[in-house]
């Protein structure tokens, strides 16, 4: 249990950004530790056991759980301090991406942004700075334990020790699968269409006559996410949107405004704002379509013949995902759906969620593709899929030989931990340290 509470600990100290309620706010506040000119107060302490709790059921039943929370922030502190004496440089494109996400994520939870001030008794402003500075130390932190503990490896007795060391105690792998996919989404009626083409053509006039885009956007956007911020969609890599939009935004001179855009969304403005070798900042102005009247049938018609074709040798499933799918991120790859937890292609069957998880039981081997089904997200629209099973892996123990880079990993891993708890070890020698009880 106590190493559970560690790692729950150490994931929401440096991974969980700005969890400031309203409970935490009405606490009356002190001084639990000081980490050289810097202080942790109580409530930073009663935010993050709120967060275990939330996301971590088990951890109320823990006596130990705050008190493991303020090592972690001390450590963190920690760190930190030999990071900005080290003057370590952050990425500020990724940094304004991330915070873009979060911010996104945020409004998502909210039906305005004056409900979401409400609830965490701040300004937008004031929750959009300290979510900036909670993932730029996150970065700072992360940039300087990958230059500490670079080039780590692990010799084959190692990974041997390792496994013999620890193999009552490592988990099953459980059974894996990697799927590939293609995705049409139903495309809109022609009246659907013709209504709001006028709607973004009355509004490209308007900018053509001098109206401010970011005025605009805001008055017309039907951009949820974007709208209240003046369209604007922070810093994106390539490949994070739709192609057609993306090809548009990169072929733009920096503040030019791009002629109409259609994508299956809607009809778009698009300006661009910045572009660096792997990121670019847009903002835009989105008009959707009508989808009271969609044609499913021909999305689900286009799916059938691509799937007839491919089960009779006609065409092969990757070019057919890379020709017709309508999710550009596995497009580009032949449909491989990555997990985006690992970055790898395999997820653990019992991790999927319906309908793909009964998908993935009736296919039985691999190369298998599925029948065409509907997909119908909670928050998003509606599409049509077909999937093919590449791999699947039974559930099994853990074998050295089988499973050798599986368990070389985890041995990477215990040791850069371990060579990391050391090297804070010397740095708590060099920063005054006190921590109160709590």
């Amino acid at each position: 249990m106590k190493k559970v509470v560690i790692r729950i600990v150490s994931l929401l100290v440096f991974m969980l950004p700005f969890v400031a309620l309203n409970a935490a706010a009405s606490t009356a506040d002190r001084i639990v530790a000081v980490v050289g000119n810097e202080m942790i107060l109580q409530s930073e302490v009663d935010e993050q056991a709120m967060m275990a709790n939330l996301q971590y059921p088990e951890s109320k039943e823990d006596p130990l759980l705050k008190s493991s929370i303020l090592e972690s922030l001390v450590i963190k502190k920690i760190v930190l301090t030999k990071a900005r004496l080290d003057s370590i440089q952050i990425n500020e494109a990724e940094l304004q991406k991330q915070v873009d996400q979060r911010m996104a994520f945020l409004r998502s939870r909210f039906r305005s942004i004056e409900e979401m001030e409400a609830t965490f008794s701040k300004s937008y402003v004031v929750i959009e700075k300290e979510i900036r500075d909670d993932l730029k130390d996150q970065q700072m932190i992360g940039t300087l334990r990958r230059q500490k503990l670079s080039g780590i490896s692990v010799t084959y007795d190692e990974v041997t020790d390792y496994f013999e060391r620890n193999s009552l105690r490592l988990p099953d792998v459980p059974e894996m699968v990697e799927l590939a996919q293609v995705l049409v989404y139903p495309q809109v009626t022609e009246e659907a269409k013709a209504k709001a083409r006028k709607e973004i053509e009355d509004i490209q006039l308007k900018i053509e006559e001098g109206e401010d885009f970011t005025q605009l956007a805001r008055q017309y956007s039907q951009d949820p996410g974007s709208a209240s911020l003046g369209g604007d969609l922070g810093y994106s890599a390539k490949g994070d949107f739709v192609k057609k939009f993306e090809d548009v935004a990169l072929a733009l001179e920096e503040g030019e405004v791009s002629d109409i855009v259609e994508t299956r969304f809607g009809y778009h403005l698009i300006q661009l704002l910045d572009k660096e070798k792997e990121d670019f900042h847009v903002r835009h102005i989105l008009i959707v379509f009508d989808r009271e009247n969609l044609d499913a049938s021909a999305a689900k018609a286009k799916l059938e013949k691509i799937r007839k074709d491919v089960l009779d040798g006609k065409a092969d499933f990757a070019e057919m995902a890379r020709q017709y799918s309508d999710d550009p991120v596995s497009a580009k790859i032949g449909g491989l759906i990555n997990n985006p937890e690992t970055g790898e292609a395999m997820f653990a069957v019992t991790s999927l969620k319906e309908p793909l998880k009964s998908v993935v039981r009736s296919l039985k081997s691999s190369g298998q593709v599925s029948k065409v089904i509907r997909v119908a997200p909670e928050k998003g629209i509606p599409f049509f899929a077909l999937f093919r099973l590449n791999k699947r892996e039974p559930a099994h123990q853990l074998d050295l030989q089988k499973d050798y880079s599986r368990i070389e990993r985890l041995a990477i891993e215990q040791k850069k931990d371990t060579l990391f708890s050391e090297w804070i070890s010397e740095l708590r020698k060099e920063v005054y340290v006190r921590i109160s009880d709590i």
